[in-house]
């Protein structure tokens, strides 16, 4: 976690939840999950910085998952983006986060990161089915171009 150098103390900075810019330093589960229950608007912004920031996926998926549940449509896709570092980083995903993307648009952050980097066979038939149906249609395309 990133302190502040001029403290002497090493203490972390505090956050500034009204300002996107400081929540990149968010390594805390516990931290996130107070800004839910206050219902900040840029917890989005700390799930998301949570996902880079974090060494263990079991402790961010829990989060990632409450932000891709959330009400509020800009959090629901920060969630989306935050499963995307999870799988590129960790090379994981959790079945509670594999549901609540089926949910979502193909095509997402977290359909081609889970395809790139977690192995094929931890993954749902529906994006199998979708990434399946991608490749065809760009070798079809480079097909006609070729």
């Amino acid at each position: 976690m990133d302190t502040d150098a001029s403290d002497p103390a090493g203490r972390a900075p505090a956050l500034n939840w009204q300002e996107a810019s400081t929540l990149r330093r968010v390594a805390r589960p516990e931290e996130v999950e107070a800004a839910f229950s206050r219902g900040e608007a840029l917890v989005g912004v700390a799930v998301i910085a949570l996902a880079l920031n974090h060494p263990d996926a079991g402790v961010i998926l829990p989060q990632v998952a409450r932000a891709m549940a959330a009400d509020d449509p800009e959090v629901r896709r920060q969630g989306v983006v935050a499963l995307a570092h999870v799988a590129r980083l960790h090379r994981t995903v959790d079945q509670h986060c594999v549901d609540l993307l089926r949910g979502f648009p193909r095509g997402n952050e977290a359909d081609d990161d889970l395809w790139s980097f977690v192995d094929h066979r931890l993954l749902p038939w529906w994006l199998w089915r979708y990434q399946s149906g991608q490749r065809w249609r760009w070798l079809v395309r480079d097909r006609w171009r070729g």
